[in-house]
């Protein structure tokens, strides 16, 4: 953990219906100094929403050879690479030769995301999803968040239910294709 982290402690009722997957998490989640709160926020519900066994955090912004969150299996082998943000090219170029599945959540706008990766060299782009929130919804979530949060996270055909302590929110989980 780096100095200077906040911590903070989420307890989430997950029901993903577009997955079938149904649990309660509790996290405890290390916000860097350098990171802003819609950044961990996403990376939270990146991971609700990609939650499987295997999936952790990474040692966080400190750590640049291992995305922000990341799946492995039984063996220890990277199955899926989750960026969060905007990430470049290069990045993406070395995700994609490494794990099985590479994607990224945003909390920015998608479209300019997508116009910083035209162009660009990236191995198996076309496996490469962009999966954004609305910025709005992200802002408004970010309001209701305390050191401990209580969220309910709902998924139902692309649709997020989201109630952070006591707040209710929806957005489209948007699902972008990398331009090629």
């Amino acid at each position: 953990m780096a100095a200077g982290a906040v911590i903070y402690n989420f307890v989430v009722q997950l029901s993903d219906v577009d997955r079938g997957v149904y649990d309660e998490l509790t996290l405890r989640v290390a916000r860097h100094p350098s990171e802003t709160d819609a950044y961990m926020l996403t990376r939270v519900l990146a991971y609700c929403l990609e939650y499987t066994e295997g999936i952790a955090f990474s040692e966080g912004i400190s750590s640049t050879d291992e995305p922000a969150l990341f799946v492995r299996d039984l063996t220890g082998r990277l199955t899926t690479w989750i960026e969060i943000g905007a990430p470049d090219a290069e990045r993406l170029h070395y995700a994609s030769k490494l794990a099985d599945r590479t994607t990224v959540y945003t909390h920015r706008d998608p479209q300019k995301v997508l116009a910083a990766l035209a162009g660009k060299k990236i191995h198996q782009s076309e496996q490469i999803t962009l999966q954004s929130f609305d910025p709005a919804f992200i802002e408004a979530a970010v309001a209701g968040l305390e050191r401990r949060t209580t969220m309910s996270v709902s998924r139902v055909e692309g649709q997020l239910y989201l109630e952070v302590n006591g707040t209710t929110l929806s957005c489209v989980v948007e699902v972008h294709a990398l331009p090629m």
